[in-house]
């Protein structure tokens, strides 16, 4: 993948840099030989160490003043677009399939114009639907890319197929995406905070979800390569307490207005948007997406559930009653209840291989029949996805406490943070740690960072203070009891198996050892010892090396972008304590070995641990959050929450796991316990 500066000003900054750090390191070799055998002076010696250092110090000012060609960076960008539009895809396309109930049947949803007086924008009909368009009734993408300016707003009813519409149109524009188009991304609204700009949020992002760089993300976002595919207006505020939506929406109009002031030099800012049809007209009262064109997503039709349903089932006959319902009466209770694309999904999944499909009918009110379909989609999905040992019962349990915490009024700290109540849709893992009792989870992770630092420093107390390892301790204690918890940070999927990753660690290793003999000989000679000269060299090289790998593991750190799952974000942070704990570790060992035994190695490498352990605060967190969480949920929560993904009971959004459906998550926390069924 390009990158800034392209690849010939890369090739030629790690050429430059490997030949400066091997003429550093001849050079402290060589000298420090010599001063062993008294053949040098201190004077020759400064000398000698002068030259390659002053060639060094050229090379990288040198390096240092390179800087692309500020013409270069359109095309470099243009091409980290292609690269981020193959990311996009593949992630859109695990989310299309986790929302359509990992089925390959499509509902091909109509969608009707709704005009808007004033500022609007110009569209290409009054109608159209999802695909397979006609000149009159053009499909999402034609119908998105004739918009002038390309701003578009997605409305419906509960279920009507909001994000599936906005995924669908993400993937066909990307697969049909010219060189110069912007990528689209989807964002759920729901983690914006709104004080934050929309181009700051954007590139976060990128940096975030898909592991980008900071300078290459802000550089797509300023360049307008990333289309805004903002999901779930209406989540970003509660509702009244009758379940209606209010007009006063802080952190919706907030982010409206936000949006409206959104540009593309002179004309407005390309954006997709999303949001129930009853919440978005409570908030248009006051402000609405100016220069945009509002479309509204049509029931589906009786005509069009009957053939979905045959489409789904593997034994027609048994839903003979269902069909001839549909048929018989468009207007009634069944077909006004199967008329979005979540509830037929329900029905086609409780449905599948077993039970009788003509209980649909014995049901007076949709409300009766969404509890009733509701209250077997989690043993049908179970049943389904057999690939793990999950009963019914506890997929229900564990789903209704991960409901429940979402609907807690103070979760953990975290985006987002802005005015109004957040309705907490999103799963962050480095969030769930309250759902185990915040102040168990965080004395818990006091008493265990306490006892990490306080071990190794023990070893230790003979010779220094018993007072100064316990304050340490206790210090180190409470800093990791604090209420909130930083943002996880990931090594990239791949690490040192890359190119890159290996020349970063190459970069390290030629450069390390050459600061660490440097500092080791300063001791030796500030000594005036043979003997310290000997264990001020070795010490030196040994943090030396130890430094050196551990700056390669560091610009391993977001250097390739890279989609993964949200719980490798964790796993990553926890993989990068230990690499930097195993490097320091062995570099403070080798250290103190030679003066004090296998103790001292002992010592360096339970210290390097202890520091790893507790570099990774967002790591450790889980960990105790895991460990308290016996009974509330599974042992293997990652595991567990991308199972629950697959069998279409949550969905993945950005970082973070979402509930498939908003109505699903609000009963289950409503039903902690299964109903007979």
């Amino acid at each position: 993948m390009a990158r800034i500066g392209g690849r010939g000003y890369r090739r030629w900054w790690v050429w430059l840099a490997g030949v400066g750090g091997l003429l550093v390191t001849a050079s402290v070799l060589y000298t420090g030989v010599q001063l062993a055998r008294g053949g040098l002076n201190a004077v020759s010696a400064a000398g000698l160490l002068g030259l390659p250092l002053g060639v060094a110090g050229l090379l990288v000012a040198v390096v240092g003043l390179r800087r692309p060609p500020q013409g270069d960076l359109a095309q470099l960008a243009r091409v980290w677009a292609s690269t981020l539009a193959e990311q996009v895809k593949e992630d859109g396309q695990r989310q299309w399939r986790q929302l359509i109930g990992d089925d390959t049947q499509r509902i091909n949803l109509t969608f009707s114009l709704r005009p808007e007086p004033g500022r609007a924008a110009v569209a290409p009909a009054g109608a159209g639907r999802l695909f397979e368009g006609t000149p009159t009734l053009p499909d999402v993408a034609s119908y998105y890319r004739h918009t002038c300016p390309h701003r578009l707003v997605v409305t419906g009813e509960a279920g009507a197929g909001k994000s599936v519409l906005a995924l669908e149109l993400m993937l066909a524009l990307i697969e049909g995406r010219g060189e110069g188009d912007p990528v689209p991304v989807r964002l759920s609204l729901a983690e914006w905070d709104t004080a934050i700009p929309l181009s700051a949020w954007l590139s976060r992002h990128l940096v975030d979800v898909y592991d980008w760089p900071v300078k290459m993300a802000e550089e797509l976002v300023r360049q307008r390569l990333v289309l805004p595919v903002l999901d779930g207006l209406d989540e970003m505020d509660p509702t009244t307490p009758d379940g209606t939506p209010s007009p006063d929406a802080p952190r919706a109009q907030a982010a409206l207005d936000a949006l409206n002031a959104y540009q593309n030099g002179r004309a407005a800012g390309p954006v997709i948007l999303t949001c129930r049809t009853r919440h978005y007209e409570a908030v248009r009262s006051r402000t609405r997406l100016l220069d945009a064109a509002r479309i509204d997503i049509d029931q589906v039709t009786p005509s069009t559930a009957r053939a979905y349903l045959l489409q789904r089932a593997p034994d027609p006959a048994r839903w003979q009653p269902v069909l001839e319902a549909l048929d018989g009466d468009p207007t009634g209770m069944l077909a006004t209840s199967m008329s979005t694309p979540w509830r037929l999904s329900l029905a086609a999944t409780v449905y599948a291989h077993h039970g009788d499909p003509s209980d649909l009918l014995r049901h007076a009110t949709p409300a009766d029949l969404d509890d009733y379909l509701l209250a077997r989609f989690v043993p049908a999905a179970t049943a389904l996805h057999p690939r793990r040992p999950y009963t019914a019962v506890d997929v229900h349990r564990w789903m209704a406490n991960l409901a429940a915490y979402l609907n807690t009024s103070s979760p953990a700290p975290g985006p987002p943070t802005g005015a109004g109540a957040n309705p907490h849709t999103d799963l962050f893992l480095h969030q769930l740690w309250p759902l185990a009792g915040a102040r168990r989870v965080r004395a818990a992770d006091a008493v265990l960072t306490t006892l990490a630092v306080l071990l190794p420093l023990l070893a230790w107390a003979s010779s220094v203070p018993l007072l100064l390892p316990i304050w340490v301790a206790v210090v180190a204690g409470f800093i990791a009891s604090q209420g909130s918890v930083a943002v996880p940070t990931r090594l990239p999927r791949g690490g040192l198996r890359t190119t890159t990753g290996c020349r970063n660690v190459a970069f390290g290793l030629a450069f390390g050892p050459a600061a660490g003999l440097m500092l080791g000989l300063a001791f030796g000679l500030a000594l005036g010892l043979a003997a310290g000269l000997v264990y001020g060299l070795a010490s030196g090289l040994a943090l030396g090396l130890a430094a050196g790998l551990a700056y390669g593991l560091a610009g391993t750190i977001g250097r390739e972008p890279s989609r993964a799952r949200p719980r490798d974000v964790i796993r990553s942070e926890l993989r990068r304590g230990l690499a930097y704990g195993i490097a320091i570790g062995l570099g403070v060992g080798l250290m103190f070995g030679p003066v004090f035994g296998l103790g001292g190695l002992t010592f360096g490498v339970t210290a390097g641990l202890m520091y790893g352990f507790v570099s990774v605060p967002a790591g450790r967190r889980y960990l105790v959050f895991v460990l308290c969480s016996r009974g509330k949920l599974p042992w293997r929560v990652g595991v567990f929450l991308d199972w629950a993904c697959a069998a279409g009971l949550l969905r993945f959004s950005g970082a973070a796991y979402q509930f498939r459906h908003r109505e699903l998550q609000q009963w289950l926390a409503r039903h902690p316990c299964p109903p007979p069924v």
